[in-house]
């Protein structure tokens, strides 16, 4: 073995394969047999990953660190999603020995399909069988920083960098074949990784991908000129497959990082204070330390944990540890129910005007004038999996399984608050059972990190409560749309406002400016909590979806970013756009009826792009849409006004008895450029659309002015299986424009079609969701 022939150690590599269970061997190929499930310190060097060549494998040698990125020269063409950042191939591809292949991704597995469109994505372009792909994500040790899995991205960050990466690696084998046979490459045929010669009989010349992975070196930039295959060709990609995420989920076999055993692991629970800013001021633990099982006691400044060897005996040990403690805490929350929204427009903010098109003369032209406001309060992302991970201190390092939907960056705000050098931290991902947006999977993850570093070696895996995932993960925020508009003498919108109050949409980690990890904030030498700040257009935070995507010849767009968070807020499913679009298009049905116009009609009128214009007459014609209809709503958006876009049309019934308003159907037309997996993306509309009824029918969060009255389903109610709407999806293919993420863009038209649906029916606007029986009573009254 030469010197570029050297070898990653058995310990330094650990993937997860498609049921979520550590699997490195199966993962990395047979090449690299014997490797510990769940050992994966060794002495692997996280700064880069080296060559490797063993066995006839084509190896991998690529930098994670950023600083290294950066320096490499800036005047080379930009790459397709994220190879532009990580731009050497064997970042992304490893040809094993055993005929299988595995590639890397920064994106990671939520329960949205992703990582089995990514096997469609490579083994389309490499041209070879599906069951060959082997994926590993979201591990820091191996895969590339693609940065937070959110936003409906990873097909266009991760897809568009493995479909290029794919395309030349199957080039540069196919030359590699031409010029081991003495042919050109143009003579030459692939079928699931065996090159042939076009016209040769049985037994002619052929080679596999593995006989020539140990002569071609992939440690090398890609480039851009090497094309990626027609739609047309496309064998794979467009057909619906098997989700490779689902058989564990649905068998009762190890599918979240809830089902992990590893051998001699401790149960873990952790003590919160009663408010974000209680301080504990007294606790004798001694009595809980002589209890069963227990085998460690936390205690860190405010911050409490235990760790037991059974599960019941550390949620007995948390219930003793919970009435030892003595605490002070201020009141501190916001007013609530209609008091809060006055009290969002009257806090400290910062002001931006974003989305600002200026026609004055156009706008003079307005006969009449419309305003309203619309609210929305604080909501939970209801995980139905409390937050969990397991931690492990070997030799004075930590590995972290998490659900973390963003481990480079949950690594580095681990780095801040434990003090320790970023090569000493490994974070793996590991799904989690249920999660869209920043729920308490970062901070359970520093929780265990914190307890099992007191247990001597032994892993912890520790849960949340139930109360604790209610009580203290970062909410949806509270906002305040005021929607105003002008109409022409025909009937047309000639001058545009949406106007918003919110709290910040997203306090993930990683900040430069502080930590967002809730124990961080509870040590002893505490690290100090982020700012509030706003994710800037087009993407947005609060203002997501608040620039219109009509043709208005007059708009302004006012996000005021209130800037005290007395309650912890992040990133909830498609941030500010659930709220802003609500209330865009419950004012667009109010104009349209301003107009005497039929809404389809309407928005129409005021829609050039024609893929818009598309989603809207396709989703008409699907639900058979009637301008007497008046027990449908219909709404539009394009998610992000750069993403997917979707129309949806709602059915609703009201009783009126008991004010309980009921959705039994919504039709929806989908266009997000070319279809990766068709049945993945009815998937992210059908569950985006269930979960948006049940945040405009039943969800808000619920608090006193010391502490959260939110602690249970029973505080929370969500849609229940007898509730769930059938959900109709209409996809448009659109081969010839890239693919667009989804799996956000349900939660803005779904909310608004109901809205609009309400008032057809019942001629009364309801502007504050959730439509809980006391309001439609209310306003029926």
């Amino acid at each position: 073995m030469n010197a570029r022939q050297n070898f990653i150690s058995a310990e330094s590599l650990g993937a997860q394969d498609s049921s979520g269970s550590m699997a490195t061997t199966a993962a990395l190929g047979a090449g690299f047999k014997g490797m510990p499930d769940g050992n994966l310190h060794g002495k692997f060097q996280p700064a880069r990953r080296r060559f490797i060549l063993k066995g006839g494998a084509l190896g991998v040698s690529f930098a994670l660190a950023p600083a290294l990125i950066e320096a490499q020269a800036p005047a080379r063409p930009p790459l397709p999603g994220s190879l532009n950042n990580f731009r050497r191939l064997n970042a992304w591809l490893f040809i094993n020995p055993d005929g299988t292949i595995t590639f890397f991704s920064g994106k990671i597995e939520l329960g949205q399909g992703i990582l089995t469109a990514l096997v469609q994505i490579a083994a389309e372009e490499l041209d070879v069988e599906m069951k060959r792909l082997r994926p590993v994500s979201g591990d820091t040790r191996i895969v590339p920083d693609e940065g937070v899995t959110a936003g409906s991205l990873s097909i266009q960050q991760s897809g568009a960098a493995l479909r290029a990466a794919a395309a030349e690696v199957r080039a540069l084998l196919v030359n590699a074949a031409a010029t081991r046979l003495g042919v050109p490459a143009e003579q030459l045929t692939v079928s699931d990784g065996t090159i042939s010669v076009s016209g040769s009989t049985a037994g002619g010349q052929k080679l596999t991908y593995w006989d020539l992975a140990g002569t071609l070196d992939l440690g090398r930039d890609a480039t851009s000129g090497f094309k990626t295959k027609p739609h047309s060709g496309y064998r794979l990609v467009g057909k619906t497959v098997a989700r490779r995420d689902i058989p564990g989920k649905v068998t009762g076999g190890e599918a979240y990082v809830q089902d992990m055993r590893l051998p001699g692991m401790l149960h873990g629970r952790v003590v919160r204070p009663p408010s974000l800013n209680s301080k504990l001021v007294a606790l004798d633990e001694r009595a809980v330390k002589k209890m069963p099982g227990v085998v460690a006691v936390v205690r860190d400044g405010s911050f409490i944990a235990v760790a037991a060897v059974r599960e019941e005996q550390a949620i007995a040990a948390r219930a003793a540890l919970t009435k030892a403690a003595k605490w002070d805490s201020p009141a501190d929350k916001p007013p609530r129910g209609a008091a809060l929204y006055a009290h969002l427009k009257t806090a400290r903010k910062q002001t931006t005007v974003v989305g600002v098109k200026t026609d004055a003369a156009v706008a003079a032209t307005a006969v009449k004038k419309h305003q309203a406001e619309f609210t929305r309060p604080f909501q939970s992302h209801g995980s139905i999996g409390p937050s969990c991970a397991v931690a492990q201190w070997k030799e004075g390092r930590v590995t972290v399984w998490t659900h973390s939907q963003s481990v480079f960056q949950l690594r580095g705000d681990m780095v801040k608050v434990l003090k320790m050098p970023e090569a000493d931290i490994q974070c793996v991902h590991r799904e989690g059972a249920g999660c869209y947006g920043h729920n308490g999977a970062d901070d359970v993850a520093l929780d265990a990190a914190l307890l099992a570093r007191a247990t001597n070696g032994r892993p912890v895996k520790l849960q949340w409560m139930r109360e604790d995932e209610f009580a203290w993960e970062p909410y949806g925020s509270a906002m305040v749309m005021n929607m105003s508009a002008g109409l022409d003498a025909a009937g047309k919108i000639v001058d545009w406002t949406h106007e918003l109050w919110s709290h910040t949409h997203s306090t993930r980690p990683y900040d430069p400016d502080g930590s967002n990890l809730l124990a961080g904030w509870h040590l002893a030498n505490p690290a100090p909590m982020g700012p509030a700040k706003n994710i800037p257009q087009p993407n947005g935070g609060s203002d997501r979806n608040a620039v219109p995507d009509y043709a208005f010849p007059q708009t302004k767009t006012i996000n005021h970013l209130v800037l005290d968070m007395p309650i912890r807020v992040s990133a909830l499913r498609g941030l500010g756009a659930f709220a802003n679009v609500f209330a865009a298009e419950s004012f667009m049905d109010e104009l349209a009826e301003m107009a005497g116009t039929d809404p389809v009609e309407f928005r129409l009128k005021h829609l050039s792009d024609p893929r818009a214009r598309a989603v809207l007459e396709r989703v008409a014609a699907d639900a058979n849409w009637k301008t007497g209809d008046k027990h449908r709503g219909v709404a539009f958006s394009r998610y992000k006004n750069n993403s997917s876009y979707v129309a949806a049309i709602a059915d609703i019934e009201i009783d009126r008895a008991s004010g309980k308003v009921a959705v039994p159907r919504i039709a929806m037309a989908v266009e997000c450029g070319m279809i990766v997996n068709p049945d993945g993306i009815v998937n992210q509309m059908e569950g985006g659309a269930i979960q948006s009824t049940s945040w405009a029918l039943r969800e808000q969060v619920n608090f006193d002015a010391s502490q959260m009255l939110t602690r249970s389903w029973a505080d929370y109610p969500i849609l229940t299986y007898a509730e769930v709407p059938r959900v109709l999806v209409s996809l448009i293919d659109l081969p010839s424009a890239p693919s667009l993420g989804s799996g956000e863009g349900a939660q803005g038209p779904v909310v608004g079609a109901i809205a609009n649906a309400f008032a057809r029916l019942t001629g009364k606007r309801l502007r504050d969701v959730p439509f809980t029986p006391e309001k439609v009573k209310a306003i029926l009254a």
